[in-house]
């Protein structure tokens, strides 16, 4: 067994530095623009795919690293240049998830590197869970998915919303019921390929933060898919609603199994906002003087950048726990996932806005980064779980308790 060590291998130092480098370079400079835009940075995305950080290769090393902390590292890294960039570049994960975590895996091989497309012309992909009337509460999903036996086909009728990439995406990871009585161990996901028949954009949303990340509707009418692009195949579902039925244990949730593996990364773009409040603040703060002095000789300044920082690394802590903890295989017991995605989330908004108290007014105006990461940490409280639903989560992990 190896010692245990908190401290980051050189490969992982050199990884951290490269995505730092691309943040601090790229991404950065360019955020105030695509913020402003409220567009995909196409333009950004290329450049990504470009040097490999947005590709099926980085993907398939990250997620072999036992440690679990490549992704982490790169999603705090990036955020920490501009959250909703980040999205824009790492929004096709959520859908890869979805894959790895429902699919067998000849579709992995064939559809994950279809999510990414190549260097010279990238694709994006997108993850379809929530609808209008079923956000927090999967269980309620409407969208149905009817299979037709003679011709082994599935047709998809619904409304999925708040999705990123949604209707821009190459590929659609949809997920949506086949035996609504059975509420969420009813359901499936799908995998709907660019072109397909019946799928549209309808609303797209114009947002508080996260602005260059695309977020919109999706319709599905009358979408008919072949039975080989059902997630895990026929056999599977038909033996896991099975179990359902007869009141054994269901082995996953389509949606659930998806989010359990996302949330430390979510946490870990959270953390990169937080950051990077954090360190323009303590810049602000040894720069700034007021009746003589910098304003970090004040104890009221200074505890607030203390808080930040510790809040800060007990969030890192959490984040990395849980990412290991899913890399190695070991459940979530206590809701691990769930606490690094809920303490990362809500330090990000308080980061953030104590950012902007210790600059006063040069915080609340749009020429300085620190309004623009406020508006983008409060997502990190609200979607994939919300803060509520993660201290449920949490709270059922360690009573028992079937609480509502």
């Amino acid at each position: 067994m190896d010692p245990y060590s908190l401290s980051l291998t050189e490969d992982q130092i050199e990884l951290q530095q490269w995505a730092h480098d691309f943040a601090e370079k790229t991404i950065r400079p360019a955020a105030h623009e695509w913020d402003e835009r409220e567009e995909t940075p196409w333009p950004i995305i290329k450049e990504a795919a470009k040097i490999g950080l947005y590709s099926y290769d980085f993907l398939v090393n990250a997620y072999a690293d036992k440690t679990g902390l490549t992704l982490p590292l790169v999603m705090e890294e990036l955020a920490w240049g501009d959250a909703g960039i980040t999205l824009a570049i790492f929004g096709s994960t959520l859908a890869v998830a979805g894959i790895l975590a429902n699919g067998t895996a000849e579709q992995a091989n064939e559809w994950i590197p279809q999510c990414f497309g190549s260097a010279d012309d990238p694709k994006l992909a997108a993850f379809g869970v929530t609808e209008p009337d079923a956000g927090s509460d999967v269980s309620s999903l409407r969208t149905r998915a009817v299979y037709n036996e003679a011709d082994d086909t599935w047709t998809l009728n619904g409304t999925k919303t708040w999705i990123t990439n949604g209707g821009i995406a190459d590929i659609h990871v949809i997920v949506a019921s086949v035996d609504p009585e059975l509420g969420s161990r009813g359901q499936a996901s799908f995998i709907i390929p660019l072109g397909t028949s019946g799928l549209r954009m309808g609303q797209k949303f114009k947002k508080m933060g996260i602005r260059a990340s695309h977020t919109a509707e999706v319709v599905l009418e009358d979408v008919t898919v072949p039975g080989h692009l059902l997630l895990g195949g026929k056999d599977r579902l038909d033996e896991r609603l099975a179990r359902v039925r007869e009141g054994k244990r269901a082995s996953s949730q389509a949606a659930m199994a998806t989010f359990e593996a996302s949330r430390p990364l979510v946490g870990a773009q959270a953390l990169g906002i937080a950051r990077a409040a954090y360190e323009y603040a303590l810049d602000y703060a040894r720069e700034r003087r007021q009746f003589g002095r910098a304003i970090i000789e004040n104890q009221a300044i200074a505890f607030k950048l203390a808080d930040m920082a510790t809040q800060i690394d007990a969030a890192r802590l959490l984040v990395h726990r849980a990412a290991w903890m899913a890399a190695q295989g070991h459940s979530f017991s206590h809701g691990e996932g769930s606490m690094s995605k809920l303490f990362a989330g809500e330090v990000a908004v308080k980061a953030t806005e104590e950012a902007i108290q210790i600059l006063g007014g040069y915080g609340y105006v749009r020429e300085y980064p620190v309004e623009r990461w406020h508006r983008d940490s409060k997502i990190y409280t609200i979607f994939e779980g919300t803060s509520e639903i993660q201290r449920l989560i949490v709270a059922r992990a360690i009573s028992g308790v079937k609480l509502r």
